[in-house]
């Protein structure tokens, strides 16, 4: 397969009242075209930074990409200016924010959010075109009467159709690559599998590859090929789906499948890993996970793991990997 995004000992910091902050710590990971790559974490440990440093979005002050690359076709985005990374965004890369309630303007219609990202990036087309454009990706989405919603305003629209939306405003352009943060977030569960439905289709059908950004492992299952496992900042656990599922290695990523429900045991106590995650920044010696973790030995408090390698394409961040790891 052909890498398209190639990020690399990416660091990102908040300097704060306090001191900086890494909210993400030396990541390492591809995405490669035509594939579904799912990052996952629970909140606070870093998926969200990282897609925003991606896309060149990260509040300046206090947020800085204080280390390594980000590669898109050769090129380093973390190097590019602000109208170069535009030239990009939409364009090249695409996103799907959180809560389109909030991500979508309230004052101007329909038709008007999707057609200014094609101005922007298209200032030779007509407005026929343009029009013509958008209307054709809001029916791609499966939003109907398109040409009627086209003059309607978000808030007379329903939470799974303004997600649709948020969906044909990031595809409008045909980028190479989308990146998806938790775009079920608030929907509920029939909407919820008709958007992830609606995002495999065109994936297939567009040959887009796609970083969706989630909290459930379920989704995960279902939907992509690869995925990387986020905790404090880092990266504990990263590789194919069936294999992550069949054999995970991290004791954080077992931990989130087990808390999967299973409708099958009922009277069963819903699984629940212990403690919270940690605030960024605060663990300053050995395992971020040490405090959580049913594993943990005195060296995991004093010593933090490097990523081990398993299998060709499967690595995880724990001292208790050390003995399956590959040597060449």
């Amino acid at each position: 397969m052909k890498e398209l995004l190639k990020v690399n000992q990416l660091e990102t910091t908040f300097f704060t009242d306090d001191g900086p902050v890494p909210a993400v710590d030396t990541i390492s990971f591809s995405l490669y075209e035509g594939e579904i790559l799912g990052v996952v974490g629970e909140s606070g440990c870093g998926k969200s930074v990282t897609s925003l440093s991606i896309m060149g979005l990260i509040p300046s002050p206090p947020g800085k990409i204080t280390n390594g690359e980000i590669l898109y076709k050769d090129k380093d985005l973390t190097k590019l200016s602000q109208k170069e990374m535009r030239a990009i965004r939409g364009n090249d890369i695409a996103m799907i924010f959180q809560e389109p309630m909030t991500s979508l303007n309230p004052l101007f219609t329909i038709g008007n959010q999707l057609t200014e990202a094609i101005s922007i990036h298209h200032k030779k087309w007509s407005k026929k075109q343009t029009k013509e454009r958008a209307t054709e990706i809001m029916k791609l989405v499966g939003l109907p009467r398109a040409e009627e919603l086209f003059k309607e305003y978000p808030h007379q629209l329903s939470g799974g159709m303004r997600q649709r939306v948020m969906i044909a405003m990031a595809l409008v352009c045909d980028p190479n690559i989308l990146i998806a943060d938790e775009p079920t977030t608030a929907l509920d569960v029939t909407i919820q599998a008709q958007i992830l439905a609606l995002m495999k289709d065109l994936n297939k059908r567009l040959n887009t590859a796609v970083m969706l950004i989630t909290h459930d492992l379920g989704v995960v299952a279902e939907t992509c090929e690869r995925v990387v496992v986020m905790y404090g900042g880092k990266i504990v656990e990263q590789g194919y789906v069936n294999e992550i599922f069949k054999n995970p290695q991290h004791p954080y990523t077992k931990g989130l499948i087990q808390s999967i429900p299973d409708m099958r045991f009922k009277k069963e106590r819903l699984y629940a890993i212990p403690g919270s995650v940690p605030k960024p920044g605060s663990v300053k010696v050995g395992c971020r996970f040490a405090e959580r973790c049913e594993f943990a030995f005195d060296r995991c408090r004093t010593e933090e793991p490097e990523l081990y390698q398993i299998k060709e394409a499967h690595t995880a961040r724990c001292f208790l990997t050390e003995e399956l790891v590959v040597h060449e």
